[in-house]
């Protein structure tokens, strides 16, 4: 199989605020997210990593979409380095994350031409894209309403497609069905099914069992920053994914069962 993602020690380390340390009610002053952590994904696969909040997964794809960099270690996406060749990353990949924050006045269609531009994809195949994109997710009926104006599950899918308008050969997605209501969060899985069909390589992070289990080929078990367990789901779970994964849990946090 061929390498698409590679994770060589990544690290990655944030300063905590006063705020967040009165919250959180501790005195660290620094906060290790992500903490050598290596996986591979191979291309054409959907690679789940799955863990709980405040696991390190999100930091982690932030630093795999050179959004933020790590303190160690690197990344290689289609063999380019996310370090040494951030621009050549992004040309290769679509990031969505719920938390994509777009201009409550721009519309779907404004959007999708500004980052098609941005991508330089050209305008025939841009127009061919938008047409094909929002009619599959019914953005078609809302092309030219206001984003504040429109729907959770409605914003999130004029994001998927958004994150995909060049076509990119990896696909990473934060919490894909994160607070999407069962109608919508069956379009985006049945969609991702649909890409790696279309020889895409997918990356995703997760809470949800079911998701795992439904659509990824493999998995990553990342807890406190660091990979715990990888491989298929027969390899790993052996029948019950939810139960493997809080025996995992349990044994890094060295509670007793």
């Amino acid at each position: 199989m061929e390498e698409i993602v590679r994770a060589e020690g990544l690290k990655k380390t944030f300063t905590l605020s006063k705020k967040q340390q009165k919250i959180e009610r501790t005195g660290e002053t620094r906060r290790v997210a992500v903490n050598g952590l290596s996986f591979s994904a191979y291309r054409g696969e959907i690679y789940g990593l799955l863990g709980p909040n405040g696991a390190g997964k999100t930091t982690t794809l932030r630093m795999l979409s050179t959004l933020i960099k790590p303190d160690e270690g690197d990344a290689f996406l289609a063999g380019h380095s996310v370090v040494k060749e951030p621009e050549k990353v992004r040309d290769v990949i679509g990031f969505m994350t719920s938390e994509l924050k777009l201009e409550g006045f721009f519309t779907p269609d404004y959007l999708f031409d500004f980052f098609g531009a941005m991508h330089g994809v050209g305008k025939d195949v841009l127009a061919i894209r938008k047409k094909e994109l929002f009619a599959r997710f019914g953005i078609d009926k809302f092309a030219e309403v206001q984003v504040k104006n429109l729907s959770t599950g409605m914003l999130q899918k004029v994001s998927l497609v958004i994150s995909i308008v060049h076509d990119p050969e990896v696909i990473i997605f934060d919490e894909p069905t994160n607070g999407l209501d069962v109608l919508t969060a069956k379009v985006v899985t049945d969609f991702l099914l649909e890409l790696k069909a279309m020889g895409k390589s997918i990356l995703l992070s997760t809470h949800i069992f079911s998701l795992v289990e439904k659509i990824c080929d493999r998995v990553g078990i990342i807890i406190d920053g660091k990979l715990a367990a990888e491989g298929t789901l027969g390899e790993i779970a052996k029948g019950d994914l939810e139960k493997t994964f809080f025996e995992i849990y349990h044994s890094v946090k060295g509670e007793i069962l």
